[in-house]
């Protein structure tokens, strides 16, 4: 054990001289990244440790996310806290500017919120020398070495939420050159929550201290209550009347190269069912828009949610090309097909949004690190959740849901059922997990 220690420093001490060596080309491609829209503009500074708001007097407590889907698992956790403990102040950081637009209106008002530091040695230290968290909450796989060794240095308690690896990250750090070293970050932690059995395994693998694992349940499950602005209330409102008359199913979150499949199924659909209506969700609105352009290219009406269209007659499809809504538009359809899922090389998405809001729930094999959630749902109710495997599977499925609504309506029912029983408790138990290995000795 003291002979894979002292690899992992030295691997360490090597990543450490890298990242300080490197730091100028970081610093450019960070203004390179500004420049194209992918840093926030004024912003951006925070992204080398430089704050842009004061430290309020008191305990603080720090959680970060890389990206959108991991900040929406931590903000009920972030509520919940701020809720039992109003005396903690909560720090939230997210790395890309996407999250940013999003989470920032949808935090507890007194919840801070900055973009984080590059993993550098200057940028860490100066947010740490700045902000000094008692405690440290990473979520899923933010498993970033001069973050974790500069706070275990600084003697900061920290936590893992919803733990995972994907199939790739598990290889690599297995590999003899990178085992030692996440084997000794790993060892820096209070507290490991695992979103599954099969991920215990892999940290357990990885040479996690086994007292520091346990589990709370997946907090993607943890749909969060968010409030729309008015004019999205009413837009959203509006929507649902025009639809109240259609046959209506949303293809969501959907990779390029998916949008064909669900194209092809559309225009199958509407020789049977010429009142359907699809709405289709891109993963990145960028994409929504490209979407929307070819099929006026070829003739087609389209309805464009950045554009507030409202369903003229003859339109048949409506593109949402916007973030943060799709919890929103799940209540809108009686079936979701969730993307992401259908292609070689793609990894899934979250599906118990969908399944919160009663929606039929469908999606490809290509699952990533869901297929644990598609299991959970299916053992408990084998309707919650259908899989298919490709274009014409999906559209025999649709047509069977359309034709048959006691087949729609029981999988819509054990969707619903599988997800109350799967998120009951799930945010209480990571905050009692948080509370007993994590903050006792700092706020308690």
């Amino acid at each position: 054990m003291a002979m894979a220690a002292s690899k992992g420093e030295l691997v360490y001490k090597i990543y450490r001289a890298l990242t300080c060596g490197l730091s100028p080309l970081l610093h450019l491609h960070l203004h390179w990244r500004k420049l194209r829209g992918l840093e926030h503009p004024l912003r951006w500074p925070e992204r080398l440790g430089r704050p842009s708001l004061p430290r309020p007097f008191g305990p603080l407590l720090w959680f970060h996310a890389v990206s959108l889907g991991e900040g929406m698992a931590a903000i009920p956790v972030i509520k919940y806290c701020s809720q039992q403990r109003p005396d903690v102040n909560i720090l939230m950081t997210t790395t890309t500017f996407s999250a940013f637009e999003v989470l920032e209106n949808r935090l507890p008002a007194n919840v801070i919120y900055q973009f984080a530091p590059l993993d550098t040695p200057a940028a860490m230290n100066s947010f740490l020398r700045y902000w000094k968290p008692n405690g440290i909450v990473l979520m899923e796989s933010e498993l970033w070495p001069n973050l974790i060794m500069d706070a275990s240095k600084c003697g900061i308690d920290l936590a893992l939420l919803n733990a995972r690896l994907s199939a790739k990250s598990f290889r690599n750090w297995s590999r003899p050159v990178l085992f030692p070293l996440i084997s000794l970050l790993l060892s820096k932690f209070s507290l490991i929550a695992p979103l599954s059995t099969v991920q215990a395994v892999h940290f357990q693998l990885l040479q996690a201290p086994p007292f520091s694992i346990h589990f709370s349940g997946d907090l993607k499950y943890a749909v969060d209550e968010c409030e729309l602005l008015v004019k999205d209330v009413r837009h959203i409102e509006d929507l649902q009347k025009q639809l109240s008359q259609k046959r209506v199913w949303m293809a969501a979150s959907i990779h390029r190269g998916e949008e064909e499949m669900m194209l092809g199924v559309h225009n199958v659909l509407m020789q049977t069912h010429p009142d359907i209506v699809t709405i289709i969700v891109p993963r990145h609105p960028q994409h929504g828009q490209e979407i929307a352009e070819e099929l006026q290219k070829g003739g087609k009406n389209v309805a464009l949610r950045s554009q507030h269209d409202k369903l003229s007659p003859g339109t048949s499809i409506y593109v949402v090309d916007t973030l943060g809504e799709l919890k929103q538009f799940y209540q809108l359809t009686p079936i979701a097909v969730i993307g992401g899922s259908f292609l070689p090389g793609l990894a899934g998405h979250n599906i118990s949004e969908a399944a919160a809001a009663g929606c039929a729930v469908l999606t490809g094999h290509h699952l990533g690190h869901f297929s644990h959630m598609v299991i959970e749902m299916q053992q408990l109710n084998p309707l919650s959740v259908m899989q298919v495997s490709g274009k014409l599977e999906l559209q025999k499925a649709l047509m069977e849901l359309f034709g048959d609504a006691k087949i729609l309506e029981s999988r819509q029912k054990a969707a619903k059922e599988a997800f109350h029983a799967l998120s009951s408790s799930v945010v209480a138990n990571a905050w009692n997990l948080l509370k007993v290995h994590l903050l006792r000795q700092v706020f308690f």
